[in-house]
């Protein structure tokens, strides 16, 4: 049985990219890669991490290096990766730097932790998790608490999270901890003294016997007021000591309290406000009591002043003195500054005196002018006293509407708690500050601000800020919370202040570290009570510590940030498991839905995702609970009814689920935190409903809780991850859980409630429901139903819920017993999906009814059978396969064998070909209607489509909408193969027999196993290429593999033969059998030049592009024996000592290109050196179509002569002298070009041995744009003649006649000379001398020097850079001579004997700067006057030098000159040295990166023929190059 693959994710690093707010989620046992991202490839990068190696421990502040990877050797960093094995829950940092750059990007991932339970350690998966939380204070004695905790257990509950279990402080909430360190001695019996260990041991007695986790809550935020640790350590709070920028707001507070008290004994009865506020009148007269009475008393702008005649006289006395201020700045800085007073004293500011010295300077040291100087800083001073006088009165406004609408919310408002008489016990507001000393008049109290040992005992109280800033702390220096009354405040809790570090606080850190510790001894997960206001650091540092003792943690918080992003800065650095969500946070049943959809599961129908893949961001995981313990009860807030419906839509999310205590039972009311203070009933299997101490199933909805708990559980256990949510109606919503591999689903429907029945009229009707496939039973039909009971009366000593209401449920029955089902009738939709109608008789509000449905038995089998023949692709399939009985014999095979017999021009049929390509043999490419055609007929048409969808699980695009609603892509994919016939046809059958199963299962699973099936064909088809290529190939990196696929795309055969005909006599050609001529006839591979404008008919071939793309496509790749063909096929339609630009078969090549011939040399000379006993090619024979300038074509075998013959004639007619005019002239070959055009001339100097020709009207290189604008006056006009010598032709005739000389001397070339005819007689000129002339003419001829008086300078008017190689020599227009293009650098690779080392460092230099785009060479410099970056082939316009895209070689960044110019630059590199080579190579890295980016991001998976400038798209460009990809794939092999 085959494994289950490793699940490995990849993490692209980019630079500057800051991720502290995007959540990675991973699992232990994951691996997660770190790889290079485009912008940081090529680059020296270090990626840190804080996780901890093997054997070490956790510690946050310590990051370690990370080694790199790189399996592949050094070409290219595409596959250099570093990895972490995750195997510790927790929350982890990493950042990476980038040379000296410390830190370019960082972020975090989170490892979710491992829960266990039972005797046996099971694993208790997260989606799993029902929670109940129970208030501890209402346990009773820890001898009690089993039989009240049973009641979780009995209703299914796997997790149980306590309230905080310290001793509470004197408000009795269960979150105002007195003392952190001590057990509630609530809990210890009479005579007994409980320990944590007592809890401890029945946590973990739970965790073996009940198979139940439990967790707590840790509170790190605030203590209780009454806590004593506290008085011992009061600066361990924010007190007016440690804290004096609260003295304002204390103030404050005492003035109202005093006011209170004083309004409390009627003393402002007169002014308007009696001690009952009942009316809007009231809250007026208090308004202006607040504002004149307390705000103008107080003065507290004072705390924010400075003594004006202090401050005055302090400088004045400067002045006289002669005082010279320390100038901050060369001008003067004019700000006058203003310091605070740290300790906060009435005018206690001060000014800085620099600054003043700085900003006023009297105009000489006369008394007068130091007066009038003094008068103007006064004036200053007090403007600047005017505006901090402004900034209190701003904060004292919304003080006043604080506190007034605080007043109304608790003494008048219907919703809120109508406390009644302001008194000292219900003062009019809470008091923000403890005050632990006897009463006292207001100004007694002023007095002991200013004594530390009093003052230090003020201590602030915690609470919460409506929409504040949860990542500030609101208590200290900044915020003006306090003085501005917007704490909602706590006053049975101080906050903590723990600063910045432990030796700020190191009583509270300590305190709070063993808190922490003693709480992970005993529990298996912390909520984090507040975590939203608790700061950060403290959490974080809380949390190590309690991973310390407890690796896998469970962590949970709820958050009221407001904020998707700022939530994740909390789990990303707390690393917290699980967020609560809340269902009564849903206004409706429709937002109900959305939020089970929003919290986990995939759609149903999704793709089946690869083990190595991107990491993703994600959303926090979720405990979605129908209502925290917090909360009003949803029977106060919608109607009893909707507690089980909502309860079951919460139950059916793909996450962690649960409820607070009370809910099952239906208590109608809050159960307070603070104020409770009676017990939860205990279990009892028959409890009677008038016994309010005692639950059992029939109470409430528990009966109900326990199926749906149950359902959960077994639902996320058994991988029900995909989830589908459909609004029925706007009360009904049914929830369907899907199993991907066995294809069962779970549907519930629930019919909610949020409007009482008996007060609010529901539809009798609702619609039916269509369910796809056969509904095997029905696992719970239930509704909420009155029963015959005493009503309701809160009980006193324990919490009772709704006696009158129960649960009418019925488990597994089959569909026609169902009371709520009327009918379901089974009808198909299309030949393979059978659908059952369900009508509904009964489904009330607050019913709830859930199907167990499964495929019917057909679609099971096939589907089981079709994950069996999956398996071969991956082992994930292998759960939910089935044996197949009727296996077609073609499937008895493995894929991989069948793919084993093709061969590589079969795989270009397999996986490419172009819509031009498929027409020409009768078909094209699959149209999607109301989309797009695909861009191949053959695999690599779909994966393109399939990448972009199956990541993102899109199902609702057109390419899914057309497998759903049809198998027009099935049939095309293995039709299109099996009229193909061989091989290919059995791989055609293949499909067949695979998409027969597709064609029989529900059709919103046929986009899923189709792109299995696809997947793993192109997979499989992928391995086999690579197996038929080179060692380069088979050893090489991704960016190797995905360009050299390059070779399959580009190199086929077609219906319609592109190649001349090849020797009789030459062996292994590849024959078929044509069945129109019933003739067996040649069928070489083929060459096109670029997809999809250059790849069929007579455009498909031409001389130049083949030849540049051979040996990277050809040569490098293995394809020996195809490059020999094409080599020879176009050395027999040599004609004039040319090689044809277009071949048109042969018969129609045209001659007009001077340099298709050195190219094809230069193939010749490549496949001589790389391949096995190269040079036998020399030999080989040659079918010439054209034995003379004149003859007609001739059948192949006519005319043959060996391959070395035939170099020979073209070298010889060269250094004769080729000059003709074309056949057929005119506009029916050509109709731009001028009659001139059409006359070729190709000849060598004799003086300098460079061959030069063409003339001003044509254009023989590859720049070969011809002017086609009347408008413009350009028709007939080439952009770029490049007539002289092209740089690149004299550096490729240098390196054949070089390799000639060489071959002559190992006597495999029978020439050692050319002979010519001059003045009547024969001449013979000797290859070496030919060689000797290029080499110590080029420099000479083509460097531009630096020196401005260098005599072999003809034109030096015209330069206008130096330190280059001109782009020609000899030009008819002598200005092209000097324009900058990448051309020279092919002279670079070719023959880089011709350039000295230095000259050629710098000119590449200058090539790097001004060339140089992000895929491309720009054709042209940019600082040329007739640069043009923008190629758009259809604008005519009356602009010369761009309409009708003249300026295709102006300036278009074009991709093939790259290659030459990474290859000259790692030559010349070497040769500098090894520092500037490894420079080199990090700079070929980074810029190989964006190629191999763009073919991951193309559709087309190819290179593009050019860019337009900086690398933007271009629409008239090829979508994928020969000869760019092959130069790329040269790069590589050069690395």
């Amino acid at each position: 049985m085959l494994e289950a693959s490793r699940q490995s994710r990849v993490l692209l690093l980019n630079n500057m990219e800051r991720l502290e707010r995007t959540l990675f989620r991973l699992e232990q046992g994951f691996e997660l890669q770190f790889r290079l991202g485009p912008t940081l490839q090529g680059k020296p990068v270090r990626v840190y991490t804080n996780y901890p190696a093997e054997g070490h421990r956790f510690d946050r502040l310590k990051f370690r290096p990370l080694d790199w990877v790189n399996l592949t050797g050094r070409e290219d960093d595409c596959d250099k990766y570093c990895r972490l094995d995750l195997l510790v829950a927790g929350a982890y940092q990493y950042y990476f730097s980038c040379g000296d750059e410390e830190k370019v990007g960082s972020g975090y991932i989170v490892v979710d932790p491992v829960l266990r339970v039972g005797v046996d350690n099971h694993v208790l998966p997260l989606d799993c998790i029902t929670i109940q939380t129970y208030l501890a204070k209402c346990l009773g004695p820890l001898d009690e608490w089993p039989d009240r905790l049973r009641v979780a257990k009995e209703t299914g509950y796997n997790m149980i999270h306590f309230t905080p279990l310290q001793k509470l402080g004197s408000s009795g909430s269960c979150y105002s901890l007195t003392d952190q360190l001590e057990l509630n001695p609530d809990f210890s019996p009479k005579g007994k003294h409980c320990t944590w260990m007592d809890i401890g041991n029945l946590v973990e007695k739970m965790r073996k016997d009940w198979n139940m986790v439990c967790i707590t809550d840790v509170v790190y935020n605030h203590t209780a007021v009454n806590s004593k640790w506290i008085r011992l350590h009061p600066e361990c709070g924010y007190n007016l000591v440690n804290s004096p920028h609260l003295k304002p707001a204390w103030v404050l507070d005492r003035a109202l309290w005093h006011l209170s008290c004083e309004v409390a004994d009627g003393k402002y009865l007169e002014q308007g406000v009696p001690a009952l506020i009942q009316n809007e009148q009231h809250i007026h007269a208090l308004r202006g009591v607040l504002w004149q009475q307390v705000f103008s008393r107080l003065r507290l702008w004072e705390f924010l002043q400075v003594n004006v005649d202090k401050a005055v006289e302090q400088f004045s006395k400067l002045l006289q003195a002669g005082s010279n201020a320390v100038r901050s700045s060369p001008e003067g800085n004019r700000q006058l500054k203003m310091v605070q007073d740290p300790q906060y004293r009435r005018f206690g500011n001060t000014v800085d005196m620099n600054s003043a010295l700085d900003t006023f300077r009297p105009h000489s040291k006369s008394p007068s002018d130091i007066q009038e100087c003094c008068k103007l800083f006064k004036r200053r001073l007090e403007e600047l006293n005017l505006e901090q006088y402004k900034a209190m009165n701003y904060h004292a406004e919304q003080a006043t509407n604080c506190i007034v609408g605080t007043v109304v919310y608790e003494r008048l408002a219907d919703q809120g708690p109508k406390l009644g008489p302001v008194t000292r016990k219900d003062p009019f507001v809470t008091s923000y500050f403890t005050f632990p000393f006897d009463e006292m008049t207001f100004d007694q109290e002023m007095q002991l601000m200013n004594q530390a040992d009093k003052a230090c005992h003020f201590l602030a109280h915690n609470g919460w800020v409506a929409g504040d800033d949860p990542l500030r702390n609101f208590a200290e220096p900044g915020s003006e919370v306090y003085l501005r009354r917007e704490l909602l405040c706590w006053n049975d809790s101080i906050k903590l202040r723990y600063g910045e570090k432990p030796e700020d606080c190191p009583y509270l850190w300590a305190h709070m570290k063993k808190y922490t510790e003693i709480t992970a001894k005993h529990f298996a997960g912390l909520r984090l009570d507040n975590c939203h206001s608790t700061p950060l650091h403290v959490a974080e540092a809380m949390l190590a510590a309690a991973r310390a003792i407890r690796p896998n943690l469970y962590v949970i918080a709820e958050l009221f940030t407001g904020s998707e992003l700022i939530d994740n800065v909390f789990v990303n650095r707390l690393g917290i498991t699980s967020l609560v969500r809340e269902a009564m946070s849903a206004g409706d049943s429709h937002e109900e839905g959305r939020l089970v959809y929003r919290f986990g599961g995939e759609p149903v129908g999704s793709f089946v995702q690869p083990s190595l893949r991107p990491l993703v961001p994600t959303v926090a995981h979720a405990m979605f609970l129908d209502v925290t313990h917090d909360n009003q009860s949803p029977i106060q807030m919608r109607s009893v009814y909707d507690c089980l419906p909502s309860s079951a839509i919460v139950s059916m999310a793909c996450c962690a689920t649960g409820s607070t205590r009370g809910y099952d039972e239906l208590v109608p009311h809050q159960i307070s935190v603070v104020k409770e203070g009676r017990l939860y009933a205990r279990w009892s299997p028959e409890a009677e409903t008038s016994d309010p101490a005692k639950v059992d199933l029939q109470t409430g909805i528990l009966a109900g809780k326990l199926a749906l708990n149950k359902l959960h559980q077994e639902l996320a256990a058994k991988g029900f991850t995909q989830v589908y949510v459909d609004q029925v109606d706007e009360d009904v919503v049914a929830v369907t859980r899907h199993c991907p591999s066995s294809h069962q689903s779970v549907v519930a429907v629930s019919r909610t409630a949020f409007k009482n029945p008996k007060t609010h009229h529901y539809r009798d009707d609702v619609p039916p429901m269509f369910i796809p496939g056969k509904i095997e039973e029905v696992v719970l039909e239930a509704r909420t139903v009155e029963r015959s009971a005493s009503s309701y009366r809160k009980d006193e000593n324990s919490i009772n819920g709704l006696p009158d209401y129960t649960l009418e449920i019925r488990e597994h029955i089959q569909l026609k017993d169902s009371m709520v089902v009327k009918q379901a009738d089974i009808t198909s939709k299309g030949s393979s999906e059978f659908v059952q109608e369900i009508v509904f008789e009964k489904l009330s509000p607050g019913s709830v009814i859930v199907f167990r449905v499964s495929l019917d038995p057909r679609s099971q089998e096939l589907l089981g059978a079709l994950r069996r023949h999956l398996i071969q692709f991956s082992p994930q399939y292998q759960t939910g396969s089935l044996a197949d009985n009727n296996t077609p014999a073609i499937l008895t095979m493995p894929l991989e064998t069948i793919m084993s017999k093709l061969t590589l021009a079969d795989m270009n049929m397999l996986l490419y070909r172009c819509d031009a390509e498929e027409k020409e043999d009768g078909g094209g490419c699959y149209d999607i209607p109301s989309w797009l055609p695909l861009k191949y007929g053959g695999l690599q048409g779909l994966m393109s489509v399939m990448a972009e969808i199956r990541p993102k699980n899109d199902l609702g695009h057109p390419f899914c909408d057309n497998l759903r609603e049809g198998d027009w892509m099935i049939d095309y994919v293995s039709n299109r193969l099996l009229a193909t016939g061989g091989a290919l046809g059995e791989v055609g059958q293949w499909f067949q027999a695979m998409f027969s199963y597709l064609k029989h299962i529900p059709r919103y699973l046929v986009p899923c196993y189709f792109d299995a099936i696809i997947l793993g064909a192109y997979t499989t088809a992928l391995e086999a290429v690579f197996k038929l290529m080179s060692s380069f190939v088979q050893n090489g990196s991704s960016l190797v593999k995905q360009l050299v696929l390059g070779s399959v795309q580009m190199c086929g055969v077609g219906r319609c033969l592109a190649l001349p005909p090849l020797s009789p006599c030459l062996k292994d050609v590849p024959y078929r059998f044509n069945d129109i001529t019933n003739q067996k006839e040649q069928c070489c591979v083929s060459l096109a030049a670029g997809l999809p404008h250059f790849s069929s008919g007579i455009f498909r071939c031409w001389g130049r592009d083949t030849f540049i793309a051979l040996r990277g496509l050809m040569l490098l790749t293995g394809r020996h024996l195809e490059a020999r063909n094409l080599i020879l096929a176009f050395a027999g339609t040599l004609r004039y000592g040319l090689i044809p630009n277009l071949l048109g078969q042969g018969s129609g090549a045209r001659y007009n290109c001077r340099d298709a011939v050195w190219w094809w040399l230069q193939c010749i000379q490549d496949y001589c050196t790389l391949v096995p006993n190269g040079t036998h090619i020399l030999k080989c024979p040659v079918s010439r179509m054209y034995p003379t300038n004149v003859s007609e074509p001739q059948p192949a075998g006519a005319w043959d002569q060996p391959l070395y013959d035939v170099i020979q004639e073209a070298m010889q007619r060269h250094m004769q002298g080729i000059e003709f005019r074309e056949r057929n002239a005119g506009p029916q070959i050509d109709r731009n070009m001028t009659d001139e055009g059409f006359n070729v001339e190709a000849k060598v100097d004799q003086d300098t041995g460079f061959v030069y020709g063409g003339n001003r009207f044509n254009c023989g290189t590859w720049m070969d744009k011809m002017g086609e604008s009347e408008k413009a006056h350009n028709k007939g006009v080439p952009a770029t003649p490049r007539d002289g010598s092209a740089v690149e032709i004299v550096g490729l005739c240098k390196s054949t006649v070089r390799w000639l000389v060489n071959l002559h001397k190992k006597g495999q070339f029978p020439y050692a000379t050319v002979t010519i005819r001059r003045e009547g007689r024969n001449l013979a000129v000797p290859y070496a001398e030919w060689d000797r002339k290029i080499q110590e003419s080029f420099e000479k001829k083509f460097y531009v020097s630096h020196d401005p008086a260098d005599p072999e300078e003809k034109h030096p008017d015209l330069i206008h850079k130096r330190g280059i190689y001109k782009d020609s020599y000899g030009a008819s227009s002598p200005w092209c001579d000097y324009q900058l293009r990448p051309n020279f650098t092919i002279a670079m690779v070719v023959a880089p004997e011709l350039f000295t080392v230095e000259k050629a460092w710098e000119a590449l230099d200058v090539a790097e700067k001004k060339l140089l785009g992000p895929l491309g060479m720009k054709t042209l410099d940019p600082d040329d006057s007739v640069y043009c970056g923008v190629y758009t082939n259809n604008l005519d316009n009356e602009n010369f030098n761009l309409a009708k895209g003249f300026n295709y070689h102006q300036g278009p960044e074009w991709l093939w000159p790259v290659g030459y110019f990474l290859r000259a630059k790692l030559y010349f590199a070497k040769k500098m040295g090894k520092e500037t080579y490894d420079k080199t190579v990090y700079l070929v890295k980074n810029i190989l990166s964006r190629h191999y980016i763009h073919l991951e991001r193309s559709s087309w998976k190819g290179l593009p023929e050019l860019t337009n400038e900086n690398g933007q798209y271009c629409p008239f460009s090829c979508e994928s190059q020969a000869w760019s990809i092959a130069t790329i794939l040269e790069v590589l092999y050069d690395l």
